[in-house]
């Protein structure tokens, strides 16, 4: 695997925490950079592809819009709500 050497501008506070960081793990800030990169990368990657479990909200037959009801026409709605009673 080959290195690239590039130069970002980054966030202080954001690079003052990867520095504890580093030195924490007795690791290099570029170490941890590209480590999160790759973290990131792989998350999107899932969160992207098709193959993953797709999740379905069910759904309810109630009969559709009552007659006279405008969804389009928010104070209508509205009153008619509060009239329901």
């Amino acid at each position: 695997m080959s290195t690239t050497r590039t130069t970002i501008t980054i966030d202080e506070q954001l690079l003052g925490e990867l520095k504890s960081r580093a030195l924490e793990q007795q690791t290099t800030v570029s170490a941890l950079i590209e480590q999160d990169l790759r973290f990131a990368e792989l998350q999107y990657a899932r969160m992207s592809s098709d193959t993953g479990s797709e999740f379905t909200l069910p759904t309810y037959d109630l009969g559709g819009v009552r007659p006279g009801v405008d969804l389009n026409d928010n104070a209508a709605l509205l009153e008619m709500m509060e009239n329901q009673d």
